[in-house]
């Protein structure tokens, strides 16, 4: 790869540094001053990439191959060499890093330049701002893209993508807002403002992502020292602020292979939860076998709860039995290959990392119209989203009952939660039974009662 690269490196210098080469349009001039500064830019690439060694990244080789592309369609007459353009802006994205997103953007600009009404040169130079964290201007590209877009279905990708964004930049605006308003009296009191002021100060809507993250966490984190997790002013901050984390980190864009099912995240989740009162039922054989037997005690009681909640693929409990709400978690190296999700839920939450094989799983194991509603990337780690509850992985997986107490437990919504059937030892790992033994009100025959916080 190593002599590859360098031969096509100074193929790309001789290329872009040659006069007389006819660019496409331009009968007897010189090339397209855009496509030479575009082939100048790959070539920096490639020079960087030869001077840090070896190359072992497959997502690297295809953009050397692309490049090689773009390199020999800028020398070939009669060649498109604007959608090699946008090919190799694409691969780069494609990538990852940080520095194949500046080539991406560095190439996008060339292209709006050849073509300032390409709707593909928008849309990539959109993709490469959005990738770099610059979210305001990566709105004002795609807005260029939708304005030249004629199909309507290919546009709501990149709606939703400005929607996000926006959301993004309102949390923080509502977040300044609210430090203002609350900040008068009770800074200037205690003296204790100057640390808080100076980062909301930094903070805007208009920064980086990473800066805004860095600038947000440093408020929260100040105004929680001076006036306490309590306080409904940094309770009401601390949520814009996980709701700033959790659209800034992941785009919530409905997948069109979850079956017509409605994508549901945090805020959706604990709207579902508020009031309610709601019950996770264990798989067990002696459960199972008096939910069955209708005007049992143990029926009447799950029938009387607002929602009634099942984890993971069911033993014992009929086909029938009510589910509101299935959890599941993924486990073992290909859990797309499980069994398809065919119980009937008005919700299912699946739990697993990393986000491609949870992607995958849901695509491979979710039926269409067993569910209404599909948790979205937002819950698919609870535990372990410094967004949510943030906790160490290092503890040991988890089961899925505690992973959904955990849950509700921090949406902190819910009139009420109770555990039925989870009264063996096998149920729950020690440091799972020690959690719920801290929050257990009161405990009779059938059901744990938990007392959230």
């Amino acid at each position: 790869m190593g002599q590859t690269l360098t031969g096509l490196l100074t193929s790309v210098r001789a290329i872009a540094g040659r006069p007389g080469t006819p660019a496409q349009g331009r009968p007897g001039g010189g090339p397209d001053q855009a496509l030479l500064a575009a082939l100048r830019i790959c070539g920096d690439h490639l020079s960087a990439l030869a001077a840090a060694g070896p190359l072992t990244d497959a997502r690297r080789t295809r953009l050397i191959a692309s490049i090689g592309t773009l390199t020999t369609a800028c020398s070939t007459p009669g060649a498109d060499a604007f959608d090699a353009l946008l090919r190799t802006g694409q691969q780069a994205l494609d990538s990852g890093g940080e520095a194949e997103a500046r080539l991406a953007l560095a190439l996008a600009d060339e292209a709006t330049t050849l073509r300032a009404r390409s709707k593909g040169a928008w849309r990539l130079r959109g993709n490469a701002l959005d990738a770099l964290g610059r979210g305001e201007e990566a709105i004002t590209a795609y807005e260029r893209h939708l304005a030249l877009q004629q199909n309507t279905a290919a546009s709501r990708d990149v709606e939703r993508r400005i929607a996000t964004l926006r959301a993004a930049g309102d949390r923080i605006d509502e977040a300044l807002t609210l430090f203002r308003e609350t900040a008068g009296g009770r800074t200037e009191a205690s003296g204790a403002g100057t640390g808080a002021s100076g980062a909301a100060a930094r903070l805007s809507r208009h920064l980086p992502a990473a800066e805004a993250r860095a600038a947000f966490t440093d408020l929260v984190r100040l105004r929680t020292a001076e006036h306490g997790a309590g306080d409904p002013a940094v309770r009401r901050l601390a949520a814009l602020y996980a709701e700033h984390r959790r659209l800034s980190d992941r785009d919530p864009v409905a997948d069109p292979l979850l079956g017509g099912a409605e994508p549901i995240g945090v805020t959706g989740l604990r709207r579902l939860v508020a009031g309610r009162t709601v019950c996770l039922v264990a798989d067990t054989p002696r459960t199972a076998e008096q939910e069955q037997r209708s005007g049992s005690p143990m029926a009447s009681l799950i029938e009387g709860y607002d929602l009634v909640v099942r984890c993971d693929e069911a033993r014992h409990t009929a086909p029938a039995a009510r589910t509101d709400l299935h959890a599941c978690t993924l486990r073992g190296g290909t859990p797309w290959k499980g069994p398809r999700w065919d119980r009937r839920a008005g919700t299912r939450l699946v739990f697993g990392d990393p986000l491609p094989h949870w992607r995958l799983a849901l695509r491979s194991r979710l039926v269409p119209g067993a569910q209404d509603r599909v948790g979205d990337a937002t819950l698919r780690r609870p535990l372990h989203d410094p967004a949510l509850l943030g906790e160490e992985a290092g503890a040991g997986p988890a089961s899925t009952a505690y992973t959904v107490l955990r849950l509700l437990d921090f949406l902190g919504t819910p009139a009420r939660v109770d555990l039925i059937g989870f009264e063996g030892p096998a149920a729950l790992s020690p440091r799972e039974r020690e959690w719920v033994g801290t929050r257990t009100a009161n405990t009779d025959d059938t059901a744990v009662r938990i007392a959230l916080r």
